[in-house]
């Protein structure tokens, strides 16, 4: 077993859950405007979705994998451009975070999760995202590919749930420096751009 790989997994996931990407964009309004346990709530429910995009990934993939080892050098391949077009969006983009809050309705923890869970679920996006991100980091020759898709799974959602945790915990620092702060949508939008072209460098130089 490669723990290497997974220590690298877990730093990329904690990078790429720090980014203001969409989803800790919305954890963050939902605790700035309906306070801290409607944020997590809504955390809780776009990790759990996470689940059914590791089973599509566990066993679709792995059963590619099983035909030709190949199929996995190429998954690879187009995980490692499609981080590199993801960058180049970012790169495209203004880098503003907007954190206008007429456009957060209130609703309860348990609708917040339900429809953090449907909107991770139904966003095709995810899975495309983990169907790039995943393979690179298999890390034992003897475990099944599915039981690795599923612990790389688990490893996602819990480090992604502890940074989105801890960003509705400290909504209000956060929203308060964002907005006085004009560089922060910058900084962050380089970040992004560097943790995107990082990791997908990686996965094309990676022996794995």
């Amino acid at each position: 077993m490669n723990y290497d790989l997974l220590y690298t997994f877990i730093i990329a996931t904690a990078a790429l859950a720090i980014t203001p990407g969409p989803d800790i964009i919305y954890v963050l309004m939902q605790s700035v405007i309906n306070g801290r346990k409607d944020g997590i709530a809504t955390a809780f429910g776009l990790v759990t979705g996470c689940l059914i995009h590791t089973t599509l990934l566990a066993f679709g993939v792995s059963a590619l994998i099983k035909e030709n080892i190949l199929i996995l050098t190429g998954i690879k391949v187009f995980g490692a451009l499609y981080l590199f077009y993801l960058a180049f969006k970012v790169f495209k983009s203004s880098g503003q975070i907007d954190l206008k809050s007429n456009t957060i309705p209130k609703k309860s923890a348990t609708a917040l999760f339900k429809q953090g869970f449907i909107m991770n679920v139904l966003n095709p996006k995810v899975t495309i995202f983990f169907l790039a991100f995943f393979p690179g980091f298999l890390f034992s020759d003897a475990m099944s590919t599915v039981v690795q898709f599923y612990v790389l799974g688990f490893i996602f959602i819990l480090v992604s749930l502890s940074i989105f945790v801890l960003v509705a915990i400290l909504s209000g620092m956060v929203s308060k420096y964002i907005k006085s702060n004009k560089k922060i949508g910058f900084i962050l939008k380089w970040l992004q751009i560097i943790v995107f072209i990082g990791i997908g460098v990686y996965l094309l130089f990676s022996n794995k």
